[in-house]
């Protein structure tokens, strides 16, 4: 039964990653007449949405210290994270932000030694690490070994994958007050729309109903609320209950590799011998550190049977 719910976390966290993998295409083509925050948004307010549909019972938390998990998630998983990322953008290269946000997993288990008893920092993680990290930085860079550094766009490139790495034990930590997922999902959904207000409205959000005349625009924004937003947060939320933090956050290192994998297919963008290198290294070090742990443990189960 174990190794059923084990199976069907490490399913629900490739699932998420390959949706997750794909959604800079829908990104790009709203960016014409959409802000990054309003994509933001919209994408988040679709979600919420359907999730209140889907499931519409209230989480009941028992004091403020429960209700802050929830707020801090928000805070951190919806509203800093996708902002970080996107003004990172407006600084740096896309291919820096790509790179630098993939090292989330290690921020994710540094966070997760201190803070999460059950999940401690071991040698095949950090092995693996670096070898995902080498493959990113080659995918990243897509064979142009001159690297421009930006230090404000970098830094807030940093900053991204450190938020991430909070939400994600904030999660673990919400996982185990045994809330209905999806409920919970709603629940950090509902505080990451209302900590984007302010920012709309500095930004002098402007609602623009035209361009929703626009079957584009339309279809990716459903693509971004109903299945990245909705659907992906709780499957992610759920694989996090199920493998913790640390398990889960290896399968980021496969994002760019599924992003290359959609350039080609859908953008005709050429692959490059550095393109192929990287995502070698890259399912090779994401193999590394997701499978060696699971081989660890299991001989030590054989040996206290014996």
């Amino acid at each position: 039964m174990d190794q059923r719910k084990n199976t069907t976390g490490h399913l629900l966290a490739l699932f998420t990653i390959l949706i997750w993998g794909t959604t800079f295409i829908s990104t790009k083509i709203l960016l014409i007449d959409f802000t990054p925050v309003e994509i933001l948004f919209f994408r988040f307010l679709i979600g919420y949405f359907v999730l209140l549909l889907v499931y519409s019972r209230p989480i009941r938390t028992k004091d403020f210290k429960e209700e802050l998990l929830f707020i801090l998630a928000g805070l951190c998983g919806v509203t800093l994270y996708f902002l970080i990322e996107n003004i990172a953008l407006i600084y740096t290269l896309a291919s820096h932000v790509g790179v630098i946000v993939s090292i989330a997993p290690f921020f994710t288990a540094v966070l997760a030694h201190f803070f999460l008893e059950e999940e401690k920092l071991n040698a095949p993680f950090m092995i693996g690490f670096s070898l995902a990290l080498s493959g990113i930085v080659l995918i990243g860079l897509n064979g142009n070994f001159l690297l421009q550094l930006n230090p404000i766009g970098d830094l807030l490139a940093f900053l991204a994958p450190a938020v991430w790495a909070v939400y994600s034990v904030l999660m673990r930590k919400i996982s185990g007050l045994k809330h209905h997922t999806i409920g919970s999902t709603r629940r950090v959904f509902f505080y990451g729309l209302l900590f984007m207000l302010p920012v709309l409205f500095l930004n002098h959000f402007n609602l623009g109903l035209d361009r929703f005349h626009n079957i584009s625009n339309v279809t990716n924004l459903l693509y971004l609320g109903l299945g990245a937003s909705a659907l992906c947060f709780v499957t992610w939320n759920r694989a996090v209950g199920i493998l913790g933090a640390v398990k889960t956050s290896v399968y980021i290192y496969i994002v760019p590799v599924i992003t290359v994998a959609a350039s080609a297919l859908i953008l005709h963008e050429q692959i490059t011998w550095a393109t192929l290198a990287g995502a070698f290294l890259t399912l090779i070090g994401s193999y590394i550190s997701e499978r060696k742990p699971n081989t660890v443990r299991k001989g030590k189960v054989r040996c206290e049977q014996s």
